[in-house]
């Protein structure tokens, strides 16, 4: 006789899924991530979003591969988390693959859950957060687990500049699996745990003959300080989660959303005398842009970016009076803020990135030009440095500048010049603006009388200060309005504030096209 199934029964079947789905890999595997210092895909989404707001989706898919004996592998959800919750009460859609199941390979259904997810926050205007823990492609699938990459891909890049999408990679990431974080906005890796390579230290050996540790290829220091593919690490798997928490908060849900205004307890009218003693007399002793940055922003907070990659320049988001910037600045203690490649190409991401979500950028300007030198010329200063100035060309927000000293030659116009549609251009008295730095001028221009001079030295000295005075002086450039006013310094938080509650309804536009074509 066939028994007939009561309401209770088919509850019993739910829970008895639902845990089998929640349980992923199984304890014996769950105990092998936590022994490699690594949380489950559903512990990290507990500390990611606020309490009890996840809502899963595609909890019971299966694959529907039966090769290589993997009908006898089936897991329900499979190899990811997928779904929606919140991050401080603002919707996101998040996937957080499972490692514990057959390593958080990408499978055809795999792909599938983390492109419905992608959809949802498309048709709805909300971020994107993965949470990547992969080996890579599904070997026993063959082409349809490479389809599903593909696809992702494909996602991602109709994605961009549409929601925020960030990547947070958690484990070892090797192959197609480092594609789809390098298409998102922001990328998070955790100290000491988390790799990304295209190929791994086997490969690499067996091809090249080099020995190199999933660190020293392809580890966290790796991407953060020399290849720049990382944007953010966190300490451990916590603290780089609560960072992703944190960065939202600078970003709107959508590009057809302004960022979150906070009303500030900071006083917006707040002087800051310190400000006008940081800048040293003599013209080539460096001094800290970060010092600058942190006493004008609201409650002395930055929140950098890229922090240890090319540290010539400095990135990064702060709230001024309430309102969410993303700051550009040339870091005087550092190469004495010159501009070479990688500076270039960090800062012109950045700057896109805060265009593509309505986030005013304010810069910060003390650059004594291009990094010259046959590397630097060889591997393409040319077209690193046009990146930049057509990053702050193309970009329509609200743009700030404020020149606390040198402004040299191209770097003076690249960096958000009035001449590029800076909006409020303002200058310290302490500023140089010229063609070039006053000691290379007069060696160029008077040359002949210094030679014939009875004291050279004095006599380049009295030439220096004089072109210092005569066209260095950011007065020359105030009098052609290139420069918008010359302020003190402790005014410099609430002038800025100023500018972007004046600013903060422009409108500025681009001609129509397809899209430019940046000099990549």
């Amino acid at each position: 006789m066939t028994h007939i199934m009561t309401k209770q029964d088919k509850l019993e079947e739910l829970y008895q899924l639902r845990a089998e789905s929640q349980a992923g890999g199984g304890e014996a595997r769950i105990r092998k991530q936590h022994e490699s210092g690594r949380s489950t895909a559903r512990e990290r989404l507990e500390i990611l979003l606020d309490p009890n707001s996840f809502h899963e989706v595609d909890a019971f898919v299966t694959h529907r591969a039966t090769d290589f004996g993997m009908a006898d592998k089936v897991f329900l959800g499979d190899s990811v988390v997928t779904g929606w919750g919140t991050i401080d009460g603002r919707l996101v859609y998040v996937y957080s693959q499972d490692f514990t199941v057959m390593g958080g390979s990408l499978s055809e259904v795999h792909a599938q859950k983390i492109l419905k997810i992608m959809d949802m926050a498309l048709k709805t205007g909300a971020p994107v957060i993965g949470l990547n823990d992969s080996g890579g492609a599904r070997i026993q699938e063959g082409v349809q687990s490479l389809a599903g990459y593909a696809e992702i891909f494909l996602k991602n890049t109709l994605a961009s500049g549409v929601i925020p999408q960030i990547s947070a990679i958690m484990g070892p990431c090797a192959g197609g699996a480092v594609y789809s974080p390098a298409l998102t906005d922001l990328i998070f890796m955790v100290k000491d745990t988390s790799y990304m390579f295209v190929t791994g230290p086997d490969v690499v050996k067996s091809v090249t003959h080099e020995e190199v540790s999933f660190e020293d290829l392809g580890g966290a220091s790796v991407h953060s300080s020399k290849s720049g593919v990382s944007h953010v690490v966190g300490e451990n798997e916590t603290e780089t989660l609560l960072l992703i928490r944190q960065v939202l908060s600078y970003l709107p849900q959508n590009n057809m959303e302004d960022p979150l205004f906070v009303p500030p307890a900071d006083d917006t009218l707040r002087e800051e005398p310190k400000l006008a003693q940081i800048i040293p007399d003599e013209p080539n002793k460096p001094y800290d842009m970060k010092e600058i940055i942190d006493l004008i922003v609201d409650d002395g907070y930055f929140y950098e970016i890229h922090a240890d990659y090319a540290q010539n320049i400095v990135v990064g988001f702060a709230r001024l009076g309430g309102h969410s910037v993303g700051i550009v600045a040339n870091q005087p203690a550092v190469l004495a803020g010159v501009l070479d490649i990688h500076a270039s190409k960090k800062a012109a991401r950045f700057i896109r990135l805060c265009d593509c979500f309505n986030i005013p950028i304010i810069t910060f300007v003390d650059v004594p030009g291009y990094m010259p030198g046959t590397a630097q010329e060889h591997n393409g200063i040319i077209m690193a440095g046009a990146k930049l100035l057509y990053a702050y060309c193309e970009a329509t927000v609200p743009k700030l500048t404020v020149t606390t000293r040198k402004a040299y030659g191209g770097a003076y116009c690249v960096m958000s010049s009035k001449h590029i549609r800076g909006d409020l251009n303002l200058a310290w008295p302490s500023a140089e603006i010229a063609v070039m730095g006053p000691d290379g001028a007069v060696s160029i221009i008077f040359r002949k009388e210094i030679a014939e001079a009875q004291d050279p030295v004095a006599r380049k000295a009295e030439l220096v200060a004089e072109y210092r005075q005569q066209l260095a002086s950011p007065y020359i450039a105030a009098k052609r309005g290139f420069i918008d006013d010359v302020i003190e310094p402790q005014q410099t938080r609430a002038r800025l504030i100023n500018g972007l509650e004046v600013f903060q309804n422009k409108r500025d536009s681009n001609p129509p096209k397809k899209h430019g074509n940046i000099p990549l």
